[in-house]
């Protein structure tokens, strides 16, 4: 085994002795695959088309990208451990394992045992990033990509669904990977309970009923242990805390993960998948983003286990339209778009060039006195988790009504969330949470104000601000509309907010715009909005 730099205090570590212990004694010739991070799985692929005594894999931790930006503690232990941890499974079954620690990147790790070993075999990597690093590799024939098959729909899916190009629409999308796979699809070619989507139906606020399920926790091993260590120490300065009973990190901790989220989370999972709660910061909602992007668990085993279960429609739709259906989609927008950089110049609203506000600290964990921004900024930062709807109207709603940086709120998503890689938090950010790619795959940013949190969340309750008469996101959002009515005024999916808008005195519009720089310099300079600020008082 190489250790290709690695430090003394990791070569003697708990977990490359286990590694030693497990390696098979004889190696013979082998097919040697290197696995990306996020591809640890021997289901699919490369590692399920050849024995276990035949095989060999390279893993690659590489120290310089846990760095390059400021990612969650948890994420990097998450990332580490379940890589460590697939490694001794693999040897465990028979699988000769390289485990290299990366000096600069993984293109140059990887050079020398192409060499040694001759041409390894990859699948494709989903992100953009690590495809990058290892063009080279593959420009002179020591890397041989191969698809990607953890996938569950193909480039075909997505051109069939969109035949002129961009725009990119889900729906559409959506329609034709059911028909193409047959998922929830009766023997007639129809979607099973009549409609394909049931996303109306799915649209409750949650009150306490049904209790909301607690998360499993786990015992981490010496292996992972050994990981949230490394992890304090190499990268004390990230920010996000550590929690070792809620990291699942082999194999094992997986499929307790599942069971649990398929017992517990997905029979209400449809009707309340847009509700919010102080109480709980995943309701019904199954948790398992992370494990599906590293392939922990395979998307077409989830949706065949939820379809297998007796569910609500509205709840087992909810389900397969999440996995089947957006995760998907935004993984063929990246790939089309080549992470958006193939856009046409105009594709981009107009009022994209004045969204240049610097984040504010109060995404970082500054008090901004504002309920719902710091319960949810404080269960990032505690689990680096959330929802997809607190993520969309709560962190980049505000964000958008406050014109941040589109770059600089997706910068952030992807060092604040454990399930965050390029292919699917920019889609998330720049297409949907802020709209700063304008309609190239969604139709209307998704903004709102305080009438939307206050409805969908209890997290007004324990507000200083009343959501009907002080609070200030219902300015901001007054503003938005007003300062981009010349773009958006033509949206058919706006109108009945722009005819209210219009009903708006011009007493209040200005009295929007106030609140609005109000706000902002406030919270540029990391102080808490209060409602005794006159300022701040509609």
């Amino acid at each position: 085994m190489h250790s290709g730099g690695e430090v003394p205090s990791v070569t003697k570590s708990v977990f490359r002795t286990r590694l030693e212990e497990r390696q098979p004694r004889a190696s013979g010739d082998r097919r040697w695959v290197f696995v990306p991070y996020d591809q640890l799985t021997d289901a699919v692929g490369p590692l399920a088309e050849t024995d276990a005594e035949r095989l060999g894999i390279v893993v690659v931790e590489c120290p310089a990208k846990g760095a390059r930006r400021p990612y969650h503690r948890q994420k990097l232990a998450l990332v580490i451990a379940n890589l460590r941890q697939f490694a001794l499974e693999q040897a465990e079954r028979g699988v000769a394992v390289r485990h290299i620690v990366a000096e600069r990147d993984y293109g140059a790790a990887l050079a020398p045992l192409a060499d040694e070993l001759g041409p390894l075999v990859c699948m494709e990597p989903a992100e953009r990033e690590l495809r990058q690093d290892l063009q080279p590799l593959v420009a002179r024939g020591a890397l041989r990509m191969v698809p990607h098959a953890g996938w569950m729909s193909t480039p075909t899916d997505f051109q069939t669904a969109h035949p002129r190009g961009a725009p990119f629409r889900m729906d559409r999308f959506y329609r034709q990977v059911r028909r193409s796979t047959g998922v929830l699809m009766d023997g007639a070619g129809e979607p099973v309970g009549g409609k394909f989507s049931f996303d109306p139906e799915n649209r409750e606020a949650w009150y306490g009923d049904p209790p909301a399920p607690t998360p499993p926790r786990f015992t981490p091993d010496a292996v992972t242990e050994e990981v949230l260590e490394l992890i304090a120490t190499r990268y004390a300065d990230h920010p996000g805390r550590l929690d070792a009973e809620s990291l699942p990190a082999t194999a094992a901790d997986a499929e307790t993960l599942w069971i649990w989220a398929q017992r517990e989370c997905l029979p209400a999972f449809g009707p309340f998948q847009d509700a919010m709660s102080t109480r709980s910061s995943s309701l019904f909602h199954a948790r398992i983003a992370p494990l599906l992007h590293l392939h922990r668990l395979l998307p077409q085993r989830v949706v065949a286990d939820a379809l297998a279960l007796d569910l609500p429609i509205a709840s087992c739709e909810g389900f397969v339209r999440q996995v089947l259906g957006w995760r998907e989609f935004v993984r063929h927008v990246h790939r089309e778009t080549d992470g958006f950089r193939t856009i046409a110049a105009d594709a981009a609203p107009r009022f994209f060039a004045s969204a240049t506000e610097p984040l504010p600290p109060a995404f970082w964990g500054e008090p901004s006195g504002l309920h719902c921004l710091d319960t949810v900024v404080g269960d990032v930062w505690r689990e680096g988790y959330g929802h997809h709807i607190t993520r969309l109207m709560v962190l980049a709603n505000i964000a958008t009504l406050l014109d941040v940086s589109p770059r600089e709120l997706t910068d952030w998503f992807w060092v604040a969330y454990t399930d965050a890689f390029d292919w699917v938090v920019e889609p998330n950010v720049l297409g949907m949470g802020t709209f700063a790619v304008g309609d190239l795959m969604t139709t209307k940013p998704y903004v709102a104000g305080s009438n939307y949190i206050d409805k969908m969340s209890d997290y007004c309750d324990g507000c200083a601000f009343d959501p009907k008469k002080t609070c200030p996101i219902r300015s901001l959002y007054w503003a938005f509309l007003d300062r981009h009515r010349d773009v958006l005024g033509d949206n058919p999916r706006l109108r009945m907010p722009m005819a209210s808008l219009r009903r708006r005195s011009a007493q209040q519009r200005q009295r929007d715009r106030e609140v609005l720089e109000a706000v902002r310099q406030r919270l540029r300079a990391g102080a808490p909005l209060r409602p005794g600020d006159a300022t701040l008082v509609d």
